[in-house]
């Protein structure tokens, strides 16, 4: 077996597992807030977007009350993504004796070594329960918050063996981010009887695109859909190419991005320019309407992948992402459920409409197409 093969298959498939689908902020950070204050033994938490506020708050204190009777605590931040999150917040978290610890941290001499950013979303408690998907803690992911304007996002709800790959993967990352290890010993949840089967599948610049070549594999195998949502769609070439031509071969080809509301027009417009080729070849393509879409889902078939990961060039070329894949009808159906309602609140692009698009959006398209052939250039 070469070298990428064994990175590629770090983690097995495991049967056995549940896992639920849970859409938006106020269910997500409910569960998510709950299970830390049942904790027992241990709480790791690795995130990329993280700022002071009211969720913030709710997190902070959950953490420190698990702290205080005597719960492990250990957090790991990206230092970028934790910018927002103040003096006083991360002080609150080391006086509880909470291990915090912020990856890559920003300077600069490293230069270009600043971009490499750890945007996985990762909540891991007592080895028993995780949860993965897109959101950060933040109030944008809260309705009470920002009432009509949080962001519309989803995270899975993991119980099962797969819990432990979560485990080590947090242990790893914690390690070779230059930090004492943590003498844990892996968890071993039990099978549950007719469990679902999940995989854990990590990316890396150094350990490869582990994550792209799972979804395009998937996507050039696909026999009757595949349903992708995702923020962010600046997909690489190999991607965008198994999309044609599944939607060539009658697959059923969906792609929900985000309209308007978006934090990054620019990678918006970048994406946008992609949209002639991919309509030519039955492609459908809707953009959301309500809020601002921040969710990275894949369903193809029967098989779903949710996570970190956009489908966008500079996520799959500098970030480390990680996303849970399940391989089971009924999860598959409560995904599509799920992405169903999304279409419905979606505006489709239509290949006439789209060709009358005025010179405005053309230009804007243009110059995006540009950065990004220039970032491109940088990461290589």
């Amino acid at each position: 077996m070469s070298r990428k093969t064994k990175l590629f298959n770090r983690f097995p498939w495991r049967p056995g597992n549940r896992f639920e689908v849970l859409v938006d902020g106020p269910l997500f950070f409910s569960r998510m807030l709950e299970t830390v204050a049942r904790a027992r033994a241990y709480v790791f938490l690795e995130l990329y977007l993280v700022q002071s506020g009211e969720v913030a708050n709710r997190f902070i204190e959950a953490l420190t009350a698990a702290a205080a009777r005597g719960v492990r605590v250990h957090v790991l931040l990206d230092d970028f993504g934790a910018l927002g999150l103040g003096a006083s917040d991360r002080q609150r978290l080391v006086a509880a004796g909470i291990e915090l610890a912020f990856y890559n941290r920003l300077h600069w001499r490293k230069r270009l070594a600043n971009l490499l950013r750890n945007h996985r979303k990762l909540l891991v408690v007592d080895g028993e329960t995780a949860f993965v998907g897109g959101a950060g803690i933040t109030d944008e992911f809260d309705s009470s918050t920002r009432p009509g304007d949080d962001w519309r996002d989803t995270m899975v709800e993991i119980r099962g063996p797969v819990v432990a790959d979560w485990h080590e993967l947090f242990l790893t990352t914690w390690r070779r981010s230059g930090l004492d290890p943590i003498p844990l010993a892996p968890p071993a949840p039990p099978a549950a009887a007719n469990g679902q089967r999940g995989r854990v599948v990590a990316s890396s610049r150094l350990r490869g695109q582990n994550i792209t070549r799972s979804v395009a594999g998937r996507i050039r195998s696909a026999e009757r859909r595949v349903w992708i949502a995702t923020a962010y769609f600046v997909p690489p070439r190999k991607l965008r190419r198994a999309l044609k031509r599944a939607a060539h071969r009658g697959v059923d080809v969906r792609l929900l991005v985000p309209g308007s509301h978006t934090d990054h027009p620019s990678i918006r417009y970048a994406g946008r320019r992609l949209y002639t080729l991919l309509l030519r070849q039955r492609v459908r393509i809707l953009e959301y309407q309500p809020r601002f879409l921040h969710a990275k889902v894949v369903l193809v078939d029967d098989w779903a992948s949710l996570g970190s990961s956009n489908l966008d060039r500079w996520n799959l070329m500098w970030n480390l992402e990680a996303n849970q894949e399940v391989a089971d009808a009924g999860f598959a159906q409560s995904v599509a459920a799920m992405l169903e309602t999304d279409f419905a609140n979606a505006q489709e692009i239509r290949a006439d409409a789209w060709s009358r698009r005025g010179w405005r959006a053309r230009l804007l398209e243009a110059i995006s197409g540009v950065i990004d052939r220039w970032l491109r250039r940088i990461g290589n």
